[in-house]
C-alpha cells in the first residue's frame, strides 16, 4: 500500500510538473513573433506559417536589403489576436526571385479607420510594434 501511494505521488509530481512546464511554454510562446521561411512568391503572395499578436492587428510585407532595414510595404493581411496559422499576405506589386521581404507585426493603432490598414512608410497609424526595442519580424528570400 505504501508503495503504491509513493508511486501515486511521485506520478502527481511529474504531472503536475509537466502541466505547469506546458503552461508556462505556452505562455512564452504567446509573445508576439512570426515565423516563415524562404518561399515562392510567382503566385503573387507571401505566407508566414504562424503569428502570434498580442492585439489585433496587422502582418506587413516590407521589402528590405543587407542591411536589414524595413523598405516600402508591398503587402500586409489582418491579424487576429492570438496565434494565427498560415497567414497570406497579396502582393501588391512584382517580387523576383532572391528579393527580400521582411514581414513583421504591425499594431492597428493611431488610425482613423479600425479594420482598415493605414500605415505609409515612418506612420504612427497602424505602426510596427516592438519588443524589447527590436521590431517583431522576420526576413525571407523569394524563390
Amino acid at each position: 500500500m505504501k508503495k503504491h501511494l509513493k508511486s501515486t505521488v511521485l506520478m502527481s509530481a511529474l504531472v503536475s510538473g509537466a502541466l505547469l512546464t506546458g503552461f508556462a511554454q505556452a505562455g512564452m510562446d504567446m509573445q508576439a513573433k512570426v515565423w516563415a521561411e524562404n518561399q515562392a512568391v510567382s503566385d503573387g503572395t507571401v505566407t508566414a506559417k504562424k503569428v502570434n499578436a498580442e492585439a489585433n492587428g496587422w502582418l506587413v510585407v516590407h521589402r528590405t536589403g543587407e542591411a536589414m532595414k524595413p523598405g516600402p510595404v508591398v503587402g500586409y493581411a489582418p491579424l487576429k489576436k492570438g496565434t494565427n496559422m498560415d497567414v497570406t499576405a497579396i502582393l501588391q506589386e512584382d517580387v523576383k526571385s532572391g528579393d527580400m521581404l521582411m514581414l513583421m507585426v504591425h499594431s492597428e493603432d493611431g488610425g482613423m479607420k479600425p479594420g482598415i490598414f493605414e500605415y505609409t512608410l515612418g506612420a504612427k497609424e497602424d505602426g510596427p510594434i516592438k519588443k524589447d526595442g527590436k521590431l517583431v519580424m522576420k526576413v525571407v528570400t523569394a524563390k
